[in-house]
């Protein structure tokens, strides 16, 4: 591996949600393998800007979602909620926050006007099963 390539493999390797098209499909692979691919707030941020833009390019046909590493999502990052514990209202407001986009980033699976399709590799629990489960097609990979 020359000194550009190991450069972009560590340049993608930092990203949290990676996207490539091959032809009309768009495929997204979520990238926090070391947190089992949890649902922050930056991924969940990250994944809705990936579908708004999906949704309005007339050359993607279909969607694949799949994810790096061991589990394909273990559902909300709870580290994350928890580090919100300690806020004036105990989290309260960041839960709703939080909540909130990840129920507006489902709808925009849901809704999306191409199919998509889940890409599961391995365990996908709590909000990762629900991500699942608003595809219109999971196949094991």
């Amino acid at each position: 591996m020359n000194a550009q390539s190991a450069a972009a493999a560590t340049a993608a390797s930092s990203l949290i949600l990676l996207r490539e098209n091959q032809g009309g499909v768009a495929i997204l692979i979520l990238n926090r393998p070391q947190a089992r691919n949890s649902l922050s707030e930056a991924l969940l941020e990250a994944l809705s800007e990936a579908l708004d833009a999906i949704a309005h390019d007339r050359s993607v046909r279909v969607v694949v979602i799949g994810a790096n590493g061991p589990a394909f999502s273990a559902g909300h990052d709870l580290k994350e909620l928890n580090a919100h514990r300690s806020d004036d209202d105990r989290g309260r407001g960041y839960f709703k926050h939080i909540m909130g986009l990840c129920s507006r980033t489902m709808q925009q699976v849901v809704t999306l006007p191409q199919p998509v399709i889940a890409a599961v590799q391995a365990t996908a629990t709590a909000a990762g099963c629900q991500l699942v489960a608003g595809c219109d097609l999971a196949i094991a990979s």
